[in-house]
């Protein structure tokens, strides 16, 4: 079967009647006819950032492709506001983008939270939009309806020391690709140093997930700042001090920690960095003041590519997105389809099994073939894609 070109399969630009500000959907593939990826709202959004992380939806489901399971990978796609998510008026133009979006998100697009939205918000907009669900277009794929429905909607209510089970997935996917790295390389987790950036849901759950391994957390980083100390930080306390936007109440700091502009994170003296954050955090300048020997990417596209070739010549690894933090995503349809229940055991032990078999594929693949992580990874979508298209068909 012949594979489509590398394009969109669909682009749109949205924008808004009251405040002029501009929506995007990309809908980079359809497999069965329906697609997957989340919205996200930030200051600045355009319409090329969301068609990369789009093409990298695409990547993430056929990389989770097992053709003995009950979860069928989808196509992937993205949408995007251009505001800031703090706005006053930030609700009012996520409602009237999902209202404009509501053909789409019934037919072929099934979407959730990423950066700048919380599911418990786009669930209140989706509803005030007229919608049933914010992933209801995979619904006729479904077994059982009732049941899988029933079964999300568990998972969602599970909580974890207070933190919802949905917050808690997709830190643990990052932490496992961690520590699957340092296995490989023969390196201890005690005495191992990590500098995150971003402590919201998949940052902070990155960082807790990592000290319970036995890892010292020696920086955060938040929109005040980093937080840096060179014995540990008390994660759990910064993680409590949090407000909905992963911001640390510095009032909960002690006193040998250490307040350090924004961007010190990346000179933190740890062996692994975790961008968490932001898109296109690291670029061929800043990325000279890292050290680390490993970049793991917890926020979608943090390292420019350019970027990314001099880490390499430097030899220091990144771990790409693509795989790295592709645990959420695939929960929900692991959830979903049923291949696991909605227990919190039962789903990070899921997610542990399956991000350590990705992270050993890739890594092994980058070693054989003598490429970068990332490269690898994309040489195992391309062995997967015709596979996937075989059975299901490229759009239908």
């Amino acid at each position: 079967m012949t594979a489509p070109d590398s394009s969109p399969l669909m682009t749109l630009t949205w924008t808004d009647h009251v405040t002029g500000r501009r929506g995007h959907l990309v809908v980079d593939r359809l497999v069965r006819g329906v697609s997957s990826g989340g919205l996200r709202m930030r200051a600045g959004c355009t319409l090329d950032e969301v068609a990369g992380l789009a093409r990298g939806m695409t990547m993430k489901e056929a990389l989770h492709y097992n053709p003995e399971g009950r979860y069928i990978p989808l196509g992937g796609a993205k949408g995007g506001i251009d505001c800031d998510p703090q706005d006053p008026e930030a609700y009012g133009v996520l409602v009237r983008y999902l209202r404009a979006m509501r053909p789409c998100i019934e037919s072929f697009w099934t979407t959730g939270e990423d950066l700048g939205l919380t599911q418990d918000l786009v669930d209140r907009a989706a509803a005030e939009a007229g919608l049933v669900s914010s992933i209801q277009a995979v619904y006729p794929l479904l077994d059982d309806e009732a049941a899988a429905r029933r079964r999300l909607a568990d998972a969602f209510a599970v909580e974890v020391d207070g933190i919802g089970l949905d917050e808690l997935v997709g830190g643990c996917g990052v932490a496992e690709s961690v520590l699957a790295a340092l296995d490989r390389a023969g390196v201890a987790y005690s005495g191992t140093r990590v500098a995150v950036q971003g402590l919201g849901t998949m940052g902070g759950a990155t960082a807790r997930f990592l000290t319970r391994a036995g890892l010292s957390v020696v920086a955060v980083a938040d929109v005040k700042g980093t937080i840096a100390n060179p014995e540990g930080l008390d994660v759990d306390a910064l993680l409590a001090a949090r407000d909905a936007y992963g911001t640390v109440d510095r009032a909960a700091l002690r006193p040998a920690d250490r307040e350090l502009p924004g961007d010190a994170w990346l000179s933190a003296g740890a062996e692994v960095l975790v961008p968490a954050a932001v898109s296109y955090a690291i670029d061929t300048a800043n990325q000279e003041r890292i050290t680390a020997r490993w970049i793991v990417e917890a926020a979608n596209m943090p390292v420019l590519p350019a970027a990314e070739e001099l880490l390499a010549a430097r030899g220091i690894t990144v771990l790409p997105d693509v795989v790295v933090n592709s645990g959420t995503n695939a929960w929900w349809w692991w959830t979903l389809f049923g291949d696991i229940g909605p227990e919190a055991d039962e789903a990070f032990a899921y997610t542990r099994r399956s991000m350590r078999a990705l992270i050993d594929q890739m890594l092994t693949r980058a070693e054989a073939d003598g490429t970068t992580p990332r490269t690898a990874a994309h040489a195992i979508v391309a062995d997967q894609l015709p596979v996937i298209a075989e059975r299901f068909g490229w759009y239908g």
